[in-house]
């Protein structure tokens, strides 16, 4: 039985808790179901600009205010923002989780978003575009999805373009946060030791107010475009992605695909790695992962390689591919496979953050909690048919794309 406690204000706001009393600490994360995949096409970089404006200063708390309350007591405050969600979290001793509640809260309904404040957070986020195209081997991420899901909201780089962070103004942060930052999208969990009672009473009176919101039509599945993309830049290396579309969070193929990327390169002990760095040294890095939104997903093969080598790496990849496209894993691979990935996924759940973490992705995924035995038993079940008719459908060399960015030729 899960040991997550879940009630909802009538306005729609969700509150997770989970006591965990052998602990000192709690997590608590305060979510909104927004994400750069929710912008419209002015918008672009409008909701990873509101996570940063968000710590520039409330009503009752100065930017550097916000970092002392927390900090200042041993704890930890940072936010994210993806594809389809924005987190704001922090990590705080079992005697401050009011304090952190408070400050988060506070953060998402009293930011004053002032427009000098905005002016100067709106130079920090273009510093940051120029850090990211400045590092080609975070670079080409972006580029591969662009490549290969176009203008599709999902496919466009969460940070934005410099041409749209810098013609944002006050109103069009406050219009989107009306628009998004309401009842039906906001989630406060926490996971530590903590009482569900105090955790609720703090978010009816921080949150209760909010109001509810609507609901809203759901993103098309992105279609991929198989294509090959070479970006030539004054580098060293030939950085690249290789993929395909994969799986949403919602497809019954979730779960092989988990065991299918794990195995190919999710790892020191993956295919990728020990034949392309281990065997052959023709790289530093080479690895793979996978995307997983409401509407779709991606699979990608990435790493670096020298010129000279770029040309092998791609076939050794093509090879590994065909491998497992004709005969899936081996016995003993699929069970290491499903060793690792549930020996991970049991790790996580020892820090409170991981807790917090899961149980909040669920709940806004799924609407519910998914116990880790659940979670473990369909890893467990995935089965080489399965690892093998994925493999078909994703890994067909008609489906895959290649985005480098590289020497001049």
């Amino acid at each position: 039985m899960s040991d997550v406690i879940k009630t909802v204000l009538p306005n729609g706001v969700r509150v997770l808790v989970e006591p965990v009393g052998h602990v000192r600490s709690a997590a608590i994360g305060l979510w909104c179901k927004t994400g750069s995949g929710h912008e419209r096409a002015n918008e672009a970089g409008i909701t990873h600009l509101i996570e940063h404006m968000l710590f520039k200063g409330t009503a009752k708390r100065t930017a550097k205010q916000i970092a002392e309350e927390i900090e200042g007591r041993g704890g930890a405050l940072n936010a994210f923002t993806d594809k389809e969600a924005t987190c704001y979290y922090c990590r705080v001793l079992m005697d401050d989780v009011g304090v952190g509640i408070d400050v988060l809260t506070d953060m998402m309904r009293h930011s004053l978003i002032a427009p000098d404040e905005l002016k100067r957070e709106q130079g920090v986020v273009l510093e940051e575009i120029k850090r990211s195209e400045d590092e080609p081997g975070d670079h080409v991420h972006d580029l591969h999805l662009q490549h290969r899901w176009r203008n599709h909201p999902l496919g466009l780089p969460i940070i934005g373009t410099p041409e749209s962070v810098s013609s944002f103004k006050r109103d069009d942060l406050a219009g989107y946060m009306e628009r998004r930052y309401h009842g039906e999208n906001i989630l406060l969990a926490v996971a530590g030791n903590v009482t569900p009672e105090t955790v609720q009473e703090a978010a009816e009176s921080a949150l209760g107010s909010l109001a509810p919101g609507d609901g809203e039509a759901p993103l098309p599945r992105p279609a991929g475009k198989s294509a090959s993309e070479y970006v030539p830049r004054d580098v060293e290396q030939v950085h690249f992605c290789i993929g395909s579309d994969g799986c949403s969070l919602y497809d019954d193929d979730f779960y092989p695909m988990c065991v299918f990327d794990a195995a190919l390169g999710g790892s020191m002990s993956s295919r990728l790695f020990q034949e392309i760095r281990e065997k052959r040294g023709l790289v530093y890095a080479i690895g793979s992962y996978t995307l997983n939104y409401s509407a779709g997903g991606a699979y990608t093969v990435y790493g670096g390689t020298s010129p000279q080598t770029w040309d092998q790496v791609q076939e050794l990849v093509r090879i590994e591919f065909a491998k497992v496209m004709k005969d899936g894993l081996d016995e003993g691979e699929m069970a290491r496979t499903k060793r690792n990935l549930s020996g991970g996924l049991v790790l996580a759940l020892e820090g409170m953050s991981g807790r917090m973490m899961r149980m909040s992705r669920n709940e806004l995924n799924h609407g519910r909690d998914i116990p880790i035995e659940e979670t473990l038993g369909k890893l467990e079940a995935v089965t080489n048919d399965q690892i093998i008719a994925l493999a078909r459908r994703t890994l067909d060399p008609v489906l895959v794309s290649t985005t480098a960015i590289g020497p001049p030729t």
